[in-house]
């Protein structure tokens, strides 16, 4: 059997390309996978847009019943719509703020009192506070990291003991590429929280090896998403080349394949596999030097808008 270690190394190496959601690269694979879930449901947080949205679909497609979770109850209960008339599985709508402490356990509650096991738990919720970190309150930066870190915690927490009864469950943590390069100025918390969800799955992973208990972190890099329309950037990263771009479809696809696979961490693209390479064996100065050049542009921008330097 292949160590967590070890499974980890090879994800880095490479993702097999992801197909279209029409049209899998394995029926072999996909018959297996149809078998291993039959009657299970996943539980997706941040599920009305972008990468959430998508694993919902996936998921779906493969047959699993559906929790969704996020603030957007109308968009919610629309795509739990679309799910059903498409896949003919179970949508359940449980409107959350992930920002709000007590959600995680209102949440497990809700769930366990309408008896809905939870085989799956797709910790995909996040967004992020731009410019410098003096920019902010401390309040906004609090309800970031209960979102994207104390959140992330919770959930897996009070789902995860069920899974391990079991005998079956999939983990997913949408990290980010941002979790395993070095971090410059701006979005300060942003890649310090992605960094704790990737070492969180590979502890949470070791933990559970040969229980058939699955934990991946997903690390994509620039996703086609309102990710960067609600951040402020939208017009800054629409100048970066189409190589650097995923989809959504593809993120949560490839994403999907590696948790059923055992998979502890898959970087989501060869551009980005290949910038996480470059980060750990790159010369350090050197980026450093990158990261101080961005840092220079950061602040002329916050000038700009008018905001603290």
């Amino acid at each position: 059997m292949r160590t967590a270690a070890r499974r980890s190394h090879e994800s880095i190496r490479g993702a097999r390309p992801c197909p279209p959601l029409d049209s899998p690269c394995n029926t072999g694979e996909i018959a297996a996978m149809e078998r291993e879930k039959s009657g299970r449901r996943v539980l997706v947080t941040g599920a009305s847009a972008g990468i959430g949205r998508a694993f919902a679909s996936v998921f779906a497609e493969h047959g699993f019943d559906i929790v969704l979770t996020a603030r957007r109850e109308d968009r919610l209960t629309a795509l739990a719509k679309q799910l059903e008339r498409a896949h003919g599985i179970r949508a359940t709508v449980i409107p959350a703020d992930l920002s709000d402490p007590a959600a995680p356990q209102r949440l497990f509650d809700e769930t366990r009192a309408r008896g809905l096991a939870i085989d799956a738990l797709v910790n995909n919720a996040g967004y992020a506070v731009p410019f410098y970190f003096r920019s902010s309150p401390w309040q906004e930066h609090a309800r970031f990291i209960q979102v994207m870190v104390t959140a992330v915690a919770h959930l897996t927490h009070l789902f995860e003991p069920g899974m391990g009864e079991r005998g079956y469950g999939r983990i997913i943590n949408v990290a980010s590429v941002a979790g395993l390069v070095p971090s410059s100025a701006g979005l300060t918390l942003y890649g310090a929280s992605k960094a704790f969800v990737i070492k969180f799955s590979e502890a949470l992973a070791a933990e559970h090896a040969g229980d058939g208990v699955h934990v991946t972190a997903v690390c994509p890099g620039y996703t086609h998403s309102e990710f960067h329309d609600v951040v402020g950037n939208r017009e800054k990263v629409d100048r970066l080349p189409w190589p650097m771009w995923m989809d959504a479809e593809a993120v949560a696809r490839q994403g999907y394949a590696a948790v059923m696979a055992g998979e502890v961490l898959l970087i989501n693209g060869v551009v980005n596999r290949g910038i996480a390479a470059v980060a750990r064996l790159g010369p350090q100065r050197a980026i450093r030097a990158v990261l101080r050049a961005g840092t220079r542009r950061l602040r002329r921008l916050e000038r700009g808008a008018g905001s603290m330097t």
